[in-house]
């Protein structure tokens, strides 16, 4: 094999990865585009411990040690006048400066109904101008946001909230067919004669305050009812804690997909086949299911009902004949969440043909996967 071909496919398997990183996280990075990787520093390396997570090499830059919010606020002070967030949906326009007032508002405002630095808030809604002002307005209090998937129902949403142990709850009134409020009160019926922020609830025992966005409901805060509580008290308790937190503080939970489980019907000889089901596996602990020796469109689609296969894998060709296979419509796909499909570019009505036929909820194409062939 050649030094150029080698080089090439070293990028190719690094890029791989990188496109990869939505099957599972949090993953360690597969890096494999130097010839050496070996990392040397001044002294020698410490034992690791719980607290460690970083390393620094010799470097004339350091790393950078600033909370979420020294860094939105240089950016403040850079660009006041700029915009910062656009929602094209209902025409509102942030700039930087009305960005960070509001942040500030309602950082005051959740230390004003009770909320302390080390809570946690689940923020239950699609993307909306109240989740991102959350994600900084949490990280300037110290209190730790926790990403609830908007298309949760019932039970995934208890089962969130509990595992977690979350201390208030910020959400719509509804998104679309998804009644947030109506499910809170189903999980606590104490809602409708508590006050706001006295909730106390045998499903979740953790949770005491609930923060609705766009209207008032029993038991719950309107958001801008807390983005006005907040007195000089709060702000000046808010500044205090600015000397306190740290980069090193957790700021955010995420839940994500542990059991991923990938149909790999492509050759193993491809980097497709060798990296994104091999080196996949190895490096986040996937399974891979392979449904025949050669493609077989029928195994392909028993595999994926009969294994829960969360993940398809494909050519364009694959995905089309599997669409044209006649007991298609007797599959059950449920447990498939996406796929992709790569070796060559793959017509648009096609993806949505397989997105429809599987409700797969995202197809990712990489058609440039074939760089990486020889050797």
């Amino acid at each position: 094999m050649s030094s150029k071909i080698l080089v090439t496919n070293l990028r190719t398997t690094a890029n791989f990865c990188k496109t990869l990183n939505f099957l599972q996280r949090p993953w360690t990075p597969f890096i494999a585009s130097q010839q050496s990787c070996d990392v040397h520093v001044d002294n020698p390396p410490s034992i690791p411990t719980l607290t460690t997570s970083y390393v620094h090499g010799i470097s004339s830059h350091s790393l950078l040690s600033s909370t979420v919010d020294q860094c939105l606020h240089r950016s403040v002070e850079r660009h006041p006048d700029r915009e910062a967030l656009v929602f094209m949906q209902n025409g509102m326009r942030k700039t930087f400066a009305q960005f960070y007032q509001d942040v500030e508002q309602t950082a005051a405002g959740l230390l004003a109904v009770g909320l302390k630095r080390g809570d946690r808030l689940g923020m239950w809604g699609p993307n909306i101008y109240e989740w991102i002002l959350m994600q900084f307005a949490t990280a300037k209090t110290g209190i730790i946001l926790v990403s609830v998937n908007p298309a949760y129902q019932l039970q995934e949403v208890e089962f969130a909230l509990r595992k977690v142990q979350c201390n208030a709850v910020v959400c719509p009134t509804q998104f679309k067919t998804q009644r947030y409020c109506d499910m809170l009160r189903q999980l606590c019926p104490e809602m409708e004669t508590a006050s706001s922020g006295g909730i106390k609830s045998s499903r979740l025992p953790d949770l005491h305050t609930v923060i609705v966005t766009d209207s008032q409901q029993p038991g719950a805060f309107h958001l801008k009812d807390v983005m006005q509580a907040g007195s000089s008290q709060h702000y000046q308790q808010l500044q205090d804690l600015q000397k306190k937190l740290s980069c090193d503080d957790p700021i955010n939970i995420q839940f994500t997909s542990k059991n991923v489980r990938i149909c790999l019907p492509v050759p193993l000889y491809h980097c497709f086949g060798s990296v994104g089901g091999g080196m996949v596996m190895a490096v986040h602990g996937t399974t891979v299911i392979f449904p025949s020796t050669g493609y077989d469109g029928h195994a392909n689609l028993v595999a994926i009902e009969k294994e829960k296969c969360t993940f398809m894998y494909g050519t364009p060709t694959m995905f089309i004949d599997m669409l044209s296979q006649p007991d298609l419509a007797q599959i059950d796909f449920s447990s498939v969440e996406g796929g992709i499909t790569a070796g060559s570019p793959c017509p648009p009505e096609v993806i949505r043909k397989v997105i429809n036929a599987t409700g797969a909820k995202e197809m990712l194409e990489k058609h440039k996967l074939h760089q990486g062939d020889g050797g």
